[in-house]
């Protein structure tokens, strides 16, 4: 309830003072889309994230348009514009779009090559996580939230797959050691690694370059593609908790941990629902330390499993939710169209889709 009244607040306020004023202001009346973009840029505040150069300027537009660029690629995401340049036309042809963004007068709207530019610096100082986690905590901190559904969706790349560097192989000696030989230990495995490090150290030690993946989708059938992989956690109501990028190659169960700790640094919750692919004891350890309640399907592994009980199988149906999450971001807010190169500006362009999907679900959620 305080989260509707909240936003309940805040979009009256937009209603009743925003929207009178653009009205007046704007060449044209605003059309619903419009209106909706104009609720989201206002939820999600971007401008308020957007690093500001050190450097004393002396060529060059000022720094304080990056604002506005920043507000124009959260348009792009929800007009579902799939390059820059229909972006930039959009802006140019349109003048409540551009008015709405934050450029004035039509050539205020930059180049292109500013419009990559001011890409790759959002993606160097990862604005798009800033921004996200600013909306969770904003929004959700306070929340007792029932269910986070783990799972992941293909990005396919627009770039080749990196070379795999396979580590020297040592010969292991086999059977006893000798009298007064002494073996090296036993490097513990990345799960088990994962326990006793922070997120932060764990999700280093992840790969996230570019490089081919394989997995069965829904109806069993292989699916291949070259790219990444978006790791999300979703509450029962769809909003995005946790997102991480990840190389294509990389088993789900080794992003687990690290994400379990990740929401449960923002928000409060109950249960843990993962399928098949997370059934590991460091994970189900992991998620009763952080004192959730595990519902995790058994993966048989050649062997007989002991079905879910009742109560458990009908939790474990809510983890449709995060279904749900990836084929929005995929189908409505750019997973489909990366047109970028390299995981950081891969990154940035799957977040500002999840930060405009998170407003625009908070929006339906809160019925405004």
């Amino acid at each position: 309830m305080k989260l509707k009244a909240k936003v309940s607040w805040l979009m009256g306020t937009v209603q009743q003072s925003l929207f009178p004023y653009l009205d007046e202001n704007l060449p044209d009346p605003l059309t619903k889309p419009e209106k909706r973009l104009v609720k989201i840029l206002e939820l999600v505040q971007i401008e308020k994230h957007v690093p500001v150069s050190r450097c004393r300027q002396w060529l060059g537009r000022p720094i304080k348009e990056r604002e506005t660029i920043a507000r124009a690629f959260v348009a792009k995401a929800f007009l579902r514009y799939q390059h820059t340049s229909s972006l930039r036309n959009a802006l140019l042809s349109c003048p409540n779009l551009r008015m709405i963004c934050g450029f004035s007068k039509r050539h205020e709207v930059p180049s292109e090559s500013t419009f990559s530019r001011a890409f790759a610096e959002y993606a160097k100082a990862g604005l798009g996580t800033i921004v996200h986690d600013t909306l969770v905590t904003e929004h959700l901190g306070t929340e007792l939230i029932g269910h986070i559904s783990r799972d992941s969706t293909a990005l396919a790349g627009r770039e080749k797959p990196a070379k795999k560097v396979k580590p020297p192989k040592t010969a292991k000696k086999r059977g006893r050691p000798a009298k007064g030989e002494v073996r090296p230990p036993v490097e513990p495995k990345r799960l088990e690694r994962q326990r006793n490090q922070t997120a932060e150290e764990a999700l280093a030690e992840l790969p996230k370059a570019c490089d081919r993946g394989v997995k069965k989708n829904a109806q069993g059938y292989t699916q291949t593609w070259n790219g990444y992989k978006l790791h999300l956690d979703v509450n029962d109501c769809g909003l995005p908790i946790s997102a991480v990028l990840t190389s294509a190659s990389l088993h789900d169960s080794q992003v687990a941990i690290p994400m379990m700790k990740l929401s449960a640094a923002k928000v409060t919750s109950c249960y843990d629902l993962m399928d098949a692919a997370y059934d590991a004891a460091q994970i189900w350890e992991q998620s009763k330390e952080l004192g959730h309640v595990p519902i995790i399907d058994r993966n048989p592994r050649g062997q007989g499993i002991v079905p879910m009980a009742p109560h458990e199988a009908v939790r474990y149906n809510e983890r449709s939710s995060a279904e749900r999450c990836n084929g929005r971001f995929k189908d409505e807010f750019g997973g489909r169209s990366i047109q970028v190169r390299g995981p950081d500006k891969v990154m940035m362009h799957a977040m500002f889709g999840i930060v405009t999907l998170f407003a625009d679900q908070l929006l339906k959620v809160t019925g405004c």
